[in-house]
């Protein structure tokens, strides 16, 4: 492996993003020399740089990141306008997710996992042990009392872990992953929102297809009505990306 490996970082919005070619550059670059990086990891779209405008903690927390890389098609496309020579690709969080995992399984990495409802985290666990033979050192589920976050947090950094997995949604889970790393900053923290629910089929992504058009925000829009207020807010960000406000 190619000690030197980097990644190009491109601002949008005052947010400085790695611009990954592909999964593969991004696997290469998280393992670069054949040892994992440490630090977090935050996967930005278009309704994160929304929310980074307007809540300052929100922003901080995406800003102290160290691997903020372009989950949705908005970011990158608005990348490729703001930077045309940019050779940029979107990495979804969950395909990301789950290729990290693959890597980890045959590397042997070390793995903890946060986040879910229990009996979710449990069949995550299963089909992760069972697909890659995944060295699962401790898991916690998303239902604990805030008095338990140190007791986790120590037990995190006794694990040994070299990959921590936060499914919490967001900010949960940043916060979770600035405070954690307080305690043991040596591991690699991805937060994955509800990526363990599509994992084990208890949520429905769009077909390759739609992902492949970028219109995976339609599908899950046509799938679940209520998120339509959710979307009027990114005309916002349209407005930025038209008028080459990034």
């Amino acid at each position: 492996m190619n000690e030197s490996i980097t990644a190009p970082t491109y601002t949008i919005r005052g947010l400085a993003l790695l611009g990954w070619r592909d999964m593969q550059h991004a696997l290469d670059y998280l393992y670069a020399g054949g040892s994992l990086r440490s630090g977090t990891l935050v996967a930005i779209n278009a309704e994160k740089v929304l929310t980074a405008e307007r809540d300052r903690e929100v922003r901080e927390l995406i800003e102290a990141a160290e691997f903020k890389y372009a989950d949705g098609i908005s970011v990158v496309r608005s990348i490729r306008k703001k930077y045309p020579a940019a050779k940029v690709s979107r990495v979804p969080g969950a395909d990301l997710w789950e290729a990290l995992m693959e890597k980890a399984g045959r590397e042997g990495t070390p793995v903890f996992l946060v986040g879910g409802k229990p009996e979710i985290l449990a069949q995550t666990e299963a089909k992760l042990r069972k697909l890659w033979n995944l060295n699962i050192v401790g898991s916690q589920d998303g239902y604990f009392k805030p008095e338990a976050r140190q007791a986790m947090f120590e037990r995190i950094r006794d694990s040994g872990a070299a990959i921590v997995t936060v499914a919490m949604g967001s900010p949960r889970q940043e916060i979770l992953m600035r405070d954690c790393r307080k305690v043991y900053p040596q591991a690699l923290y991805m937060g994955v929102g509800g990526t363990y629910d599509v994992f084990t089929g208890h949520v429905k992504r769009a077909p390759k297809i739609w992902q492949n058009l970028g219109l995976e925000w339609l599908y899950r829009l046509l799938s679940q009505p209520s998120r339509l207020g959710r979307q009027l807010k990114l005309l916002r960000y349209l407005s930025w990306h038209y008028t080459g406000r990034l």
